[in-house]
């Protein structure tokens, strides 16, 4: 026997062999059709009896292994069913003669045949015949399934018929001798009766009654009298064990072992479906002993062996010996079998067919070890030179059983083998198809899945390099099948996979070839079905390059929406009622981790940065990188970038545009490497970090860009809020100048722009600004609203710089340091205290009336008086000079700026120059746009666009000195200003009305102003006052730039730079502290001296006539919030000689009418109180009337300067006749 079948079990012992064949040309189709349908009867129950009989079927039997049907009756074919097309009764005849000729290969082992025509009809098929079934077509044959029945039965009563002849074989000593076919040419010539041969003979009898033993078992076990056929194995392997027929005898213990595996393992042990039904009643009373070690061992004397040969009655034989075999003792005869099979050369098919039986058998008992010492010795029992398809075959089979033994790896090896044998050299066809087929299923062994995602999942599993060269051959096998898009997917899963694991040189190598497969067929995600039904997922390059950190881009500040703010608050949870619940913090933590808190906007152009890396030796090019989404429409734009190789974490930014509103996520992304496209989600990425991946969309918002007038600043402002600044821009100007900011509005996006808002932001600085930094009027730009998209509107700005014009702060002291008094307090000089100590004031020349009692401190001493000046708002110029020289010329008006005793003017300008250039200083301010329109602005949704404004302030003028001089009238002061040129350039200082004062590059002047005085008390109260601010000293600040602010507005200082055609403002209010507030400010008391009815406030005298009474009225006007008085007031007429004598020894001079002191009684607020009385002047003269108050607790109570009143001057004149 040279063809093995390796398919062979235990269990086939049992069985009967059909073989099903065609006659003539039958379609394939019809033919398994039909076959199918006969195999489906494998085993019946025989009639009247409850033994069971097993049918094994064949569409193909080599005739030389029915030759060995003597030795093992399960190889010999008893049954033959032929299938046959036959349309007309012409070709009947040659029909059933073809029938014959089928029926002669196999007739020596025949028990009977059937002929299954199809097409026939007519008379011939009419005809009752028990060997011909006739059927119309092969659709109408539902009596095939009951034929196939009779078919075994016929069967079945043949066999039945040959164990009863065999075992009641009564010829004595001529019993056969059955023989394999090797073994007939060595009894030829044997002459057994011979006497001299006595020994022989008797063994030769043996042999015989021992071989027929044990074919008398086959039967008995076909016949399903298992019991039967243990007692005849165990009887032949005794009579066959004592003669040393090795061959027979293994057979015998191949058939105990049979069956003691159908006891013992009824559902088979072949893995075929269904569990083989044993309906024996001895067999159902031990059911439940058949898988225990030692089982069923019976007892039989071993001398029931007659001398004549077989006892035909064996049912007193159970009990007395042994009969089922143990598991373990199965095995143990199987390897015996084996070992006597192994003596003989032409049995090794034989031999290897018992190794698979057993193999089978330890697979159940999950003995896998003595299972692979079985197949270690079927691998090398040498067969015959076999053919190409037979080594496919029994490595396929190699491959199978190692594979139901556990032995996975072992089994790959064995496919692979198999697998490379389809397409050896000497196959004229290889089959690649079906080496690929195979290839595919030593991928389990291999630990090696076609699938990406379980190689992303913890450490690598298996042989790499075993893998990847299982791979290679993957890729080449698809390749000669003409299949370029399996090479690609192989060829990218093994660059996918093994990355790690490859060298540089295979690295390049492996993308070359990539590249030259991908240039005739692009790699894509479409998964790839095979024809046996395996689909081949896609592999995208997660690897290549790569993502170690995915992160979503917030929209650029200027771009980023915000949420208008309800009065319910857009950030209340409505989910729980409490403010933090334990049992939902850790399901919101989740939720936080993967949606972002910021939104994207529709429309607009959204970015994810990635951080890649490339691990390749070589540069790589990555094409039509772009993100995957899902929940919202995304226009993803691709991106293309070369990474230089292994070039460790790289940015990456891959934009694109959401064109509807709703959650959108970001799922991974695509690329394009080396021709293969891939789809890479972020959950199958190993090892990658996310912030989150889901961020809402909003409706789309109009998009705003602005222009200026004025150049981009280098500096980029800092706002302490946070806030970006998306333009910056910078414009140099002097202290005190104003400049235009012209904005240009565009709507660059594609929704109209419908509101603006706009506001202003000074960031914190140092220097004390004055007014209004920034200033506008929103009113003509929003009348070009809405502003569709494409169009510009302008929006002005004006920029007003107004810092301190103080030289220094540390400079601005107390008006106190000269030793000169003027109008009642002494002047500063802010030099002095750099260039030398300060010197304490001594008052100069001290009227008389300053003792206790007089209120001479509201007169003027007559060292100062005032000077000629302009009524009004009106100017002088005063030059600084030394003070030596001004107390040369006795001018004490000019005595107020001086340097030092021995320094020139010169020395004193440079002073000044260096002290008050200082540096330039900085004011920076933020200018939101707040604007919205479109869907957005329905949502609640709006834009804010920040301009940052950096202005460099340069030093213009400096007051280095403030200080009042009174004027004739108790309603006006003059206000005396030292103004210092910082700049390097000629400027002009000017006020209202007034001439100009040209001041040189670090030159310094004094400039007189009088001014109104103020009524600070009619001032409407400010907002702080109404309990704003808590801090008295903050109320205080702010009456107090109240009050310096309208001063400004009256004065109107102004300077100009001709040569450059600038100009601005010049501030006094950061200079005037409290006491030269007191003195530009009109007293409570209003007092009020009227001389025949004129007032006397002036420098022009009032004219009267000698020897006529002067009617004097004082009035007195409470201004004040409180009821003042009375008081007593004593009018002194006095004469001034112009040489610093008063004489006031007027007695027969100048004479009062009544008394000289006036009485005034309480004045209630805002009311009015007069007394009046009489003069008369004896001589013509020029006279002064000093009026003082009596001292008591009325005027004690109030402040001195309450108490100011005029100067009076009488001129008395002869009476015109």
């Amino acid at each position: 026997m040279s063809v093995p079948d390796y398919m062979q079990c235990a269990e086939d012992h049992q069985t009967l062999l059909v073989v099903v064949q065609p006659v003539g040309i039958v379609s394939e189709e019809n033919f398994f059709r039909i076959y199918k349908r006969i195999c489906s009867v494998s085993q019946i129950s025989v009639r009247d009896s409850q033994r069971v009989l097993y049918i094994r079927y064949r569409h193909h039997y080599p005739p030389e292994n029915n030759e060995w049907g003597d030795f093992q009756t399960h190889r010999k074919v008893v049954g033959l069913i032929t299938i046959t097309d036959c349309f007309s009764a012409k070709d009947w005849p040659q029909t059933f003669e073809k029938f014959h000729v089928q029926k002669e290969i196999y007739g020596s082992t025949l028990y009977d045949s059937r002929l299954f025509v199809f097409g026939l009809q007519g008379e011939i098929a009419e005809q009752a015949r028990t060997d011909v079934a006739f059927y119309p077509n092969y659709e109408d044959c539902q009596m095939v399934e009951k034929r196939i029945e009779d078919f075994i039965e016929s069967l079945f009563i043949v066999l039945e018929s040959k164990r009863l002849d065999r075992a009641t074989d009564k010829s004595g000593d001529k019993i056969p001798l059955l023989c394999v076919p090797f073994e007939k040419k060595d009894f030829v010539g044997l002459d057994t009766d011979s006497s001299v041969l006595l020994g022989l003979k008797r063994h030769y009898k043996k042999r015989c009654q021992g071989r027929m033993r044990k074919h008398v078992g086959d039967l008995c076990l076909q016949a399903g009298m298992l019991q039967d056929s243990l007692v005849h194995y165990h009887m032949s392997v005794e009579l066959l064990r004592s003669v040393n027929d090795f061959l027979w005898l293994g057979a015998a213990l191949e058939g105990l072992c049979s069956a003691s595996v159908i006891y013992h393992y009824p559902g088979g042990t072949g893995g075929k479906s269904g569990a083989r039904r044993f309906q024996g009643s001895a067999l159902s009373a031990e059911a439940a002993n058949r898988h225990r070690p030692g089982a069923q061992e019976v007892l039989i004397d071993p001398g029931a062996l007659t001398t004549s040969g077989i006892n035909p009655d064996t049912s007193t034989e159970i009990g007395r010996a042994k009969n089922c075999l143990s598991p373990e003792d199965i095995i143990d005869k199987y390897k015996e079998a084996i070992s006597y099979y192994s003596k003989y050369k032409n049995a090794g098919v034989i031999e290897l067919e018992a190794c698979i039986k057993a193999v089978r058998v330890l697979a159940i008992q999950k003995r896998s070890m003595e299972a692979s010492e079985f197949l270690q010795n079927a691998v090398y029992i040498n067969l015959r030179q076999l053919s190409e398809e037979e080594k496919i075959q029994r490595y396929s089979i190699l491959s199978e059983l190692y594979e139901l033994i556990g032995f996975h790896r072992k089994s790959a090896f064995f496919k692979r083998v198999a697998a490379m044998q389809c397409v050896a050299p000497s196959i004229a066809e290889p089959g690649w198809r079906a080496c690929y087929k195979l290839l595919l299923e030593t991928l389990p062994g291999y630990s090696l899945s076609l699938d990406p995602k379980d190689f992303s999942r913890g450490t690598h599993r298996g042989w790499a390099a075993v893998q990847m060269r299982l791979l290679h051959e993957l890729v080449y096998a698809s390749r000669r099948m003409g299949n370029p898009a399996l090479s690609v997917r192989h060829l990218s899963f093994l660059l996918q996979t093994m990355l790690d694991f490859l060298s540089d040189q295979e690295k390049k190598d492996v993308t070359q070839s990539l590249e030259n497969y991908t240039s005739k067929c692009p790699g894509t995600m479409e998964p790839i079905a095979l024809p046996g039904g395996l689909t081949l997922p896609p592999v995208p390059f997660t690897k290549l390059p790569i993502v170690r950190h995915v992160k979503l881009l917030n929209l650029p500040a200027s771009l980023r929406p915000h949420k208008m703010k309800s009065l319910l608050g857009q950030n209340m949870s409505t989910k729980s009622p409490f403010i933090y619940s334990p049992i939902i913090a850790h399901n919101r933590g989740e939720e936080r981790s993967k949606k972002i808190d910021f939104q994207w906007v529709q429309g607009d152009v959204c970015e994810v940065q990635l951080m890649v890396y490339n691990p390749m030796p070589f540069e790589l090019r990555v094409e039509n990188m772009g993100l995957l989404t899902s929940g919202v429409e995304f226009e993803s734009l691709p991106a293309a970038l070369s990474l230089p190789a292994e070039s460790g974490l790289y940015p990456v930014t891959l934009v694109g545009v959401p064109q509807t509103t709703g959650t959108i996520t970001v799922n991974g992304y695509h690329t394009t490497v080396f021709g293969v496209f891939s789809d890479c989600l972020l959950d199958d990425l190993p090892g990658i970090k996310t912030s989150g991946s889901t961020v809402e969309v909003i409706p789309a918002l109009p998009r705003l860009q602005i222009s200026t007038s004025l150049p981009r600043s280098a500096h980029s402002l800092q706002p302490s809020s946070g806030d970006e600044i998306s333009t910056n821009v910078s414009v140099q100007l002097y202290n005190g100048e104003s400049q235009q900011l012209i904005i240009k509005l565009e709507n660059i996006g594609m929704e109209p722009l419908e509101k603006l808002e706009v506001t202003s932001k000074v960031l914190t600085t140092k220097e004390k600004l004055y007014g209004d930094f920034l200033s506008w009027k929103l009113e003509e730009t929003l009348a070009q609203f809405p502003l569709q998209p494409g169009k510009v509107a302008t929006f002005t700005i004006n920029i007003k710089v107004k810092l301190d014009f103080s030289c220094q702060e540390n400079l601005l002291q107390d008006l106190s340091d000269d030793g000169i008094s003027v109008s009642g307090f002494p002047l500063s000089s802010p030099f002095r205290q750099v260039v030398r100590p300060r010197v304490e004031g001594k008052p100069v020349n001290p009227p008389e009336s300053s003792k206790a009692g007089d209120c001479s401190h509201v007169k003027p001493p007559e060292s100062t008086r005032p000077l000629n000046m302009p009524s009004s708002l009106e100017i002088f110029i005063v030059p600084l000079l030394s003070a030596r020289d001004c107390h040369e010329e006795g001018c004490p008006g000019r005595t107020h700026s001086l340097v030092g005793e021995d320094a020139s003017t010169e020395d004193a300008h440079r002073m000044s120059y260096m002290l008050c250039q200082g540096t330039d200083k900085t004011l920076e301010a933020v200018l939101n746009f707040k604007y919205s329109g479109g869907p957005g602005h329905t949502e609640g949704y709006y834009r804010n666009l920040s301009l940052g404004l950096h202005v460099e302030v340069e030093p213009s003028v400096f007051f280095t000195r403030v200080s009042t001089l009174p004027a004739s009238s108790t309603r006006q002061c003059h206000l005396l200003l030292d103004v210092f040129n910082s700049t390097e350039h000629e400027l002009t200082v000017s006020t209202r009305n007034s001439e100009v004062l040209i001041l040189h590059a670090g030159e310094c002047q004094r400039m007189a102003i009088q001014v109104d005085k103020f009524n600070f008390e009619s001032f409407p109260e400010s907002p702080g006052e109404k309990g704003q601010f808590a801090n008295p000293k903050q109320l205080e600040e702010e009456r107090r730039e109240a009050r310096g602010l309208e001063i400004h507005s009256k004065l109107g200082i102004r300077w100009r730079i001709p040569s450059l055609k600038r100009s601005g403002e010049a501030s006094v209010e950061g200079l005037l502290n409290q006491l030269v507030l007191e003195h530009l400010q009109l007293a409570p008391l209003q007092w009020d001296v009227l001389v025949d009815g004129q007032p006397c406030d002036r420098e022009v005298a009032a004219a009267c006539q000698v020897g006529n009474p002067v009617r004097l009225e004082v009035r007195l006007t409470n201004r004040s919030p409180r009821s003042v008085g009375p008081f007593a007031l004593t009018v002194v007429p006095f004469q001034d000689h112009q040489n610093g004598v008063h004489n006031y020894d007027l007695h027969d001079t100048v004479s009062f009418v009544g008394s000289s002191t006036f009485y005034l009684d309480a004045v209630q607020p805002s009311s009015q109180s007069a007394c009046l009385g009489a003069l008369l002047f004896l001589y013509t003269g020029d006279f002064f009337l000093h009026i003082r108050f009596h001292e008591d607790s009325t005027s004690k109570e109030l402040p001195p300067s309450w108490f100011c009143l005029p100067s009076v001057h009488v001129r008395a004149v002869e009476v015109q006749a």
